[in-house]
């Protein structure tokens, strides 16, 4: 592989996004390990060049998108919870082809389109292609926090007037208590919680034990830390934790267990102690990202260049922010 060399102003610049965050990534990764990174871990339903529709149990799929290939389509995962009288969809992808192909994929699935989709935040990657779930027949009932609406009006480019009317007229969730979502014989917990972005939410189901994740959990890819607030994302990352046997469905990356969900959350832990003991000794963040590696007790992330030191200098920005507060 050629020898990828940004400045870190650059690197800024072309990783406000989590979308540009893992098209940078995947400039440092090998072919191999691009591959591995999104290996199916269910059955996979539908395959194209942007991802896998992998089934989980009746009526519960996962979108596992594969973005580090080129195809950009839909880039975050997302997925389709299906029950006897509604159908919910998972997140808007990044853009309206991903959601349309969602969309489609629930129809053959499941017999309807989706009457529900759920915005778990307002990442681009998340939220750019809502307006494709919205045709001249179908109108699914948009679903997301007050701050997430208006963080996707507010912030996501390129303007997009459709994107803009999908979520202006979204259905609310109370950015502080949980609700319930009835889709007939199954129910989705909807929780919000917040650490990757000021409003994140995840979805849940409870029989069997599953998880929609967004971006509060990233398998094997170390996560953008561009909106963080990392003491919040550590106490949402514990709290997403179940006790039984639960499948874990990450906002990047491939189907979590229990094993990769604490490997996860013992990386976040080497940072903040990084992080901490950089900050208490006077070192710059820019000083404390260069110098920091993660150890091999944690596994490999998907950092193998080491240009790359500039996503740990996001990391240590971040607890930095909070330190300083």
């Amino acid at each position: 592989m050629s020898k990828v060399l940004i400045d870190r102003r650059e690197f800024l610049a072309r990783s406000g996004s989590c979308a540009a965050h893992l098209a940078l990534a995947a400039s440092f990764m090998p072919a191999a390990a691009r591959a591995a990174w999104a290996r199916p871990r269910g059955r996979v339903v539908a395959r194209e060049p942007f991802g896998n529709l992998e089934k989980l149990t009746d009526g519960v799929w996962a979108m596992i998108s594969t973005p580090l290939g080129g195809d950009r389509t839909t880039v975050s995962n997302g997925g389709i919870i299906a029950g006897r009288n509604a159908v919910l969809a998972i997140e808007g992808f990044q853009t309206p082809n991903g959601a349309q192909w969602l969309a489609g994929k629930a129809k053959e699935l499941t017999g309807r389109w989706p009457t529900h989709v759920a915005l778990t935040h307002y990442h681009s990657d998340h939220a750019n292609g809502v307006a494709g779930y919205l045709t001249a027949s179908d109108h699914p009932m948009v679903r997301s926090t007050a701050r997430t609406r208006d963080l996707v009006i507010e912030r996501n480019t390129p303007a997009d007037p459709a994107r803009a009317a999908a979520v202006q007229g979204a259905t609310l969730l109370n950015g502080s208590d949980v609700s319930t979502l009835d889709l007939g014989g199954r129910t989705v917990r909807v929780v919000p919680r917040s650490g990757h972005t000021e409003s994140d939410v995840s979805l849940e189901l409870d029989d069997p034990s599953i998880v929609f994740c967004g971006d509060l959990l990233w398998n094997a890819m170390f996560p953008n830390f561009v909106d963080a607030m990392p003491s919040k994302l550590n106490a949402s990352v514990h709290a997403l934790r179940r006790e039984r046997e639960t499948l874990y469905v990450p906002g990047h990356g491939a189907l979590a267990h229990a094993p990769e969900y604490d490997r996860y959350v013992a990386m976040l832990g080497e940072v903040e102690h990084a992080a901490r003991a950089a900050h208490a000794a006077g070192a710059s963040a820019t000083e404390a990202g260069n110098a920091f590696t993660l150890p091999a007790s944690v596994g490999d992330w998907a950092l193998f260049n080491p240009a790359s030191k500039a996503f740990y200098q996001r990391a240590f920005e971040a607890w930095y922010k909070e330190l300083k507060a």
